[in-house]
């Protein structure tokens, strides 16, 4: 189940709850503060003053993160067709804005831009079910004030990655034709290319809104077929005879026992990326991470002495 049907879930359940708490004329107003918190601007929403606008957004995915709430994604090796959900959200400039030195200003200085939070509800377009259900709220910094109306500037740079389509790593080394030896060090190497190493950018735009997010590899992860995990931080150093049976000076592994026994006497390599992807625009700025893996399957024997 994807993040947006968590929320769909999720929001069925409160909706139910609500019903219930309706019926026996109590907890509503302690139930949804949410929601009451974004109907109580009434006419001042959108009346163009500096406290509160109103957002209303297209989700291609999750539902949008900001740079103070960017998580991981899930694992995949592609990009896969995912609903879209509407929901409005208003903003609103944190009073009184909090005090210097705290976490919330994630380093900014006071006099530098402001901290804003955003409160969301789910549209009838998503389902009149959840109408009007909230989600979790969101506190960010801006340099600037959020646009009076336009998308969240987090689902236009999630928007941004979908273009990138990121890739697995371009596994070079090891590969199904070469000859791998236990006790001989191998040497793992991924190519570098936008789609499979970075950097590679891309941008989406909604009203006056563009955000713009360059994405990289910072990991790859190698869980080599025999129980054996490494991590390398770069896309490890490709291989040359002249280098011997030294090891790699960065991302090396060394067999131990044969593929005999595996199945199709193969050892599964899989690399597994970590993408980091920076992204501003709309007066914000964020971090978001994706996970893509490749795989490869390996021959390990042994060499064989002449007596």
């Amino acid at each position: 189940m994807d993040d947006l049907e968590g929320h769909a879930e999720a929001a069925l359940m409160l909706k139910r709850r609500l019903a219930v708490a309706a019926a026996g004329g109590a907890l509503i107003g302690a139930v949804l503060p949410m929601a009451a918190q974004a109907d109580s601007g009434g006419n001042g929403i959108c009346g163009g003053t500096d406290s509160w606008v109103s957002v209303c957004a297209t989700d291609p995915g999750s539902p949008g993160s900001d740079a103070s709430q960017a998580r991981p994604a899930k694992p995949r090796k592609g990009v896969k067709g995912r609903k879209a959900s509407f929901h409005s959200c208003v903003v609103k400039k944190l009073e009184p804005q909090p005090p210097t030195g705290s976490a919330i200003w994630k380093g900014h200085d006071p006099g530098d831009g402001a901290i804003y939070t955003r409160s969301c509800v789910f549209d009838a377009a998503t389902s009149p079910v959840t109408a009007g259900v909230p989600l979790p709220g969101q506190t960010f910094w801006s340099a600037t004030p959020p646009a009076a109306t336009g998308p969240d500037p987090a689902q236009l740079a999630q928007q941004a990655v979908d273009k990138m389509l990121l890739k697995g790593p371009d596994i070079v080394t090891p590969n199904a034709a070469g000859r791998w030896t236990v006790g001989v060090p191998v040497w793992m190497h991924a190519g570098k290319s936008p789609a499979t190493y970075g950097p590679t950018s891309a941008s989406a735009t909604a009203g006056a809104v563009t955000v713009t997010a360059t994405a990289k590899v910072a990991s790859i992860k190698w869980q080599m077929g025999d129980g054996s995990t490494v991590t390398c931080t770069g896309a490890g150093t490709p291989y040359r005879k002249a280098y011997g049976k030294r090891t790699s000076p960065d991302c090396g592994h060394t067999y131990a026992q044969t593929s005999a026994s595996e199945p199709d006497k193969k050892y599964t390599v899989t690399a597994t990326a970590t993408w980091v992807i920076e992204w501003n625009g709309g007066g914000q700025s964020g971090e978001l991470t994706e996970i893509r893996e490749s795989q490869v399957e390996v021959s390990v024997g042994e060499l064989q002495a002449l007596g």
